[in-house]
């Protein structure tokens, strides 16, 4: 495996100005990958003086011509799908069996998706009084700042810069200081397709030097953000500077609702999913498992065998279910949780501990972790980020609808049940961007993506995401080309 530890700017692979490295760690060891160049304020300014001079050529390209690179990159991604693998596995800790079947997959769809978007964002023409004409077009805005989280580091690149380069943008874009190998390795590859120099450029580099500075930059005429909501909210204030259009996709705490009528086993499958994939380490992760109290008992005995049955080991390793989080800070992180929710009167159904297995011990990994508490309990109100999942039971619709939309977070939530009307009902009533009916976390680059509340605002993916990463300009033609009185007669 090969992988880029320089900045990407203007089409070449460069070093930082100040000379500044960040070391890269594989979570299953902590074992050194390499050190990459430390963008900072230098770094960031000459990254947007390429976007801004690429910017008038890139946004007068055919459109067409702007899909068919992205349609080439996804080629690309799929001819290099064994190398991404192992850069992603290495780089996150995610097992190769979810980069194979979905995180590298998902990233070529995204791009392809784009691709074929890029010449269907039409204007419209708007019915005003006779002999005038008036249109909308939509321009693209500039020069767009995106910053990644560390999570899943190649899809939200893909997330990111597919509608903004679709749309006409260029991009300088900011992937996570813990996992930035696969944004690398993708310039490289647009590179090679044949981007022009500048379109693209990615700066690694921290979130308060790199990341701030690229909020607040004045030539930036979009911040396009996915982390945490604390920092969601500094990027706000930093974009006040020049009144840079924001996106936010901010945290999250997925309530998962389990009707008594619902298919248990699937309920059963579908929850497992929906909180311990990626070692929950998910904003739309389902950690809230809100079950009827009824089926509670059956619930759990399936739930609590199926997580304890999964496979922890080194992501390299085909057979392995679960890796580990994406760093020893997480896992401390974590690990901290289970503290609360011990010291809260919480009860640990399983996990809640590093895990027993001397070969693991070296990495960042926690167990499956189930707990029963109570709605109000910190455990069930803030994001853990991790697989760690509480548990609570309700009597009756209004319960579960007031448990599912007690906390300040509104981006993913899902309920099982096969009673139609109550599927429809829950679906209007639930505080979420996105709500899943018997299943969990599907996503799709034509369905938007983002949440409400203390969960950010604007849309990834869709006809949504390119309306973000455009302006509306509204033209008027006189048509009969008579010069109108200053009062109308």
């Amino acid at each position: 495996m090969t992988v880029q530890n320089q900045l990407f700017i203007n089409g070449e692979f460069v070093d930082a100005i100040d000379g500044g490295r960040i070391d890269v760690l594989n979570p299953h060891d902590n074992s050194l990958i390499t050190s990459i160049a430390e963008a900072r304020q230098n770094d960031i300014d000459r990254a947007v003086a390429a976007a801004q001079a690429a910017f008038p050529a890139w946004s007068r390209m055919q459109a067409a011509e702007r899909g068919h690179l992205l349609m080439k990159l996804a080629d690309a991604i799929e001819a290099n799908i064994d190398e991404l693998v192992e850069i992603e596995s290495r780089d996150t800790g995610h097992p190769v069996r979810d980069c194979r079947n979905l995180d590298v997959p998902r990233t070529a769809f995204t791009f392809r998706y784009f691709g074929g978007m890029a010449d269907k964002v039409q204007g419209s023409e708007i019915p005003v009084e006779p002999g005038f004409l008036n249109y909308v077009k939509r321009e693209p805005l500039g020069v767009v700042g995106q910053v990644v989280p560390w999570n899943f580091p190649l899809m939200f690149t893909s997330w990111k810069m597919g509608p903004a380069l679709a749309a006409g943008n260029t991009v300088v874009l900011k992937p996570a200081e813990l996992t930035p190998l696969s944004t690398l390795k993708i310039a490289e590859l647009m590179a090679q397709v044949g981007f022009p120099p500048g379109v693209v450029n990615i700066v690694p580099g921290y979130g308060h030097t790199a990341g701030q500075y690229l909020a607040e930059h004045p030539q930036v005429a979009k911040i396009a953000f996915t982390g945490s909501t604390d920092v969601g909210r500094k990027i706000v204030g930093a974009s006040a500077g020049n009144l840079k259009r924001v996106q936010l996709e901010l945290g999250g705490k997925g309530a998962n609702i389990v009707f008594d009528d619902a298919n248990i086993k699937a309920a059963v499958g579908g929850s497992a999913f929906a909180i311990f994939h990626n070692q929950g380490q998910a904003c739309i992760a389902g950690s809230r498992l809100i079950l009827q109290e009824s089926i509670a008992d059956e619930f759990l005995d399936g739930f609590l065998t199926l997580a304890q049955s999964i496979r922890l080991g080194d992501p390299s390793d085909p057979s392995t279910e679960m890796g580990p989080l994406t760093s020893k800070q997480h896992q401390q992180r974590v690990l901290n949780y289970c503290d609360i929710a011990r010291q809260e009167g919480g009860e640990i159904l399983l996990g809640g501990k590093v895990p027993d297995d001397v070969a693991l011990s070296g990495g960042c990994y926690v167990e499956p972790t189930v707990v029963r508490a109570q709605s109000s309990d910190r455990v069930c109100q803030e994001e853990v980020f991790g697989p760690f999942v509480a548990v609570t039971t309700f009597k009756d619709e209004e319960e579960a609808l007031a448990i599912a939309n007690g906390t300040q977070y509104g981006l993913g939530g899902g309920l099982w049940t096969q009673n139609l009307s109550r599927a429809h009902r829950f679906a209007d009533q639930m505080r979420n961007g996105m709500v899943w009916v018997n299943c969990y976390k599907r996503v799709n680059p034509g369905s938007p993506f983002g949440g409400v509340g203390s969960s950010g605002y604007g849309r990834e993916m869709g006809f949504e995401a390119m309306h973000d990463y455009t302006e509306a300009k509204s033209v008027w033609i006189n048509v009969d080309a008579q010069i109108p009185p200053f009062y109308p007669r």
